[in-house]
């Protein structure tokens, strides 16, 4: 099986990556179904990348029925050991302008009923996620956008909401009162279950509309959404081109150890069967 050391997960408008070298799509089953598409494993430049489309090619997945557990699970069987998010955005601030780019630092999670953790049925963990994102990988992303000369914001928080609907005119304002940065759908639970699979999590989130709150701008709509967001979609896959080559061989960041300290459950009182079905998980806390 190839192998790959960095991520890219595609959101809407982003469906393939060009400039990737000796391709190959890998067709993967997990213990939680199969991801979203076939995951494709080239390089970009001399590093080995994993590409995956977070809704399919086609756009066929919505954000509530996305297989986060299984597209991050197939990621890091194939070895990823940092992964590059790309989401369509609403901003929530002024500042922020359709086509801009934010590098987020925070997440507020208002999802509802997404299975959200690799454990439970016999193992309990309880992973650190104070700070969602890799802040390594995040200031990687963050110099790759300004090498690319596009407008980005280093920082800001992300609130994630079920979906599939936007928001209503009160939830935004509501989510402005938090003085939350931006607005999507995909973002978790995929971070929470990167943390859990000790692998550095980083999100490149494009603008593509003042959601419903801004008076002097259309209300969000598909149309406006797509439109916007086709015009991001050239200035990611530089981004990624530029971000790529830059990314340390070695991490120096927690993430990596994520589970070290988290597992609360003796091992020895998981079920066999759990740790055979975890074991790319556990498999160098079960041998230590």
């Amino acid at each position: 099986m190839p192998e790959a050391r960095i991520g890219i997960i595609g959101g809407t408008g982003l469906e393939q990556m060009e400039g990737l070298t000796a391709v190959q799509e890998v067709n993967l089953d997990t213990p939680f179904g199969r991801p979203s598409d076939a995951i494709v494993v080239g390089r970009l430049g001399d590093t080995p990348v994993a590409f995956l489309s977070r809704h399919g090619r086609g756009h066929r997945i919505s954000p509530s029925e996305l297989p986060a557990r299984a597209n991050i699970w197939a990621l890091k069987s194939l070895g990823v050991e940092r992964i590059i998010s790309i989401s369509a955005v609403g901003s929530l601030k002024e500042e922020i302008e359709p086509l801009h780019l934010v590098v987020p630092d925070q997440l507020i999670d208002r999802t509802r009923g997404r299975p959200s953790t690799f454990f439970g049925e016999g193992i309990v963990a309880h992973v650190a996620f104070a700070d969602p994102f890799c802040p390594v990988l995040r200031r990687v992303v963050v110099e790759g956008a300004r090498s690319a000369r596009a407008t980005v914001h280093d920082g800001g928080t992300y609130v994630v909401m079920e979906g599939p609907q936007f928001s209503t005119r009160a939830e935004s304002f509501l989510y402005r009162s938090w003085g939350a940065s931006v607005i999507g759908m995909t973002a978790l639970p995929e971070a929470k279950l990167a943390r859990e699979a000790e692998i550095c999590y980083a999100t490149l989130a494009c603008a593509t509309d003042y959601d419903c709150w801004h008076e002097g701008y259309e209300s969000v709509s598909v149309e406006l959404v797509v439109a916007n967001l086709l015009k991001n979609v050239a200035v990611s896959k530089q981004i990624v081109q530029e971000v790529v080559p830059q990314v340390p061989r070695q991490r120096a960041c927690s993430c990596g150890l994520a589970l070290k300290n988290a597992i609360v459950t003796a091992l020895g009182r998981v079920p066999t069967q759990r740790k055979e079905q975890l074991e790319l998980l556990l498999g160098k806390y079960l041998n230590a």
